[in-house]
């Protein structure tokens, strides 16, 4: 999965960026408090 495409879910989901990192970006859904990091890589396994 492109990062882009990961990322326009988690937008679509509810969660916002609540930092940017050296490598991950760590976005956190304000309704349930749960935090996801996202690496820098353009491609993302998925999981």
């Amino acid at each position: 999965m492109k990062r882009k495409e990961f990322i326009r879910q988690l937008k679509k989901d509810g969660c916002i960026l609540l930092r940017p990192g050296a490598r991950h970006d760590i976005y956190v859904n304000p309704a349930t408090g749960k935090k996801q990091p996202v690496p820098r890589h353009t491609e993302i396994d998925n999981l």
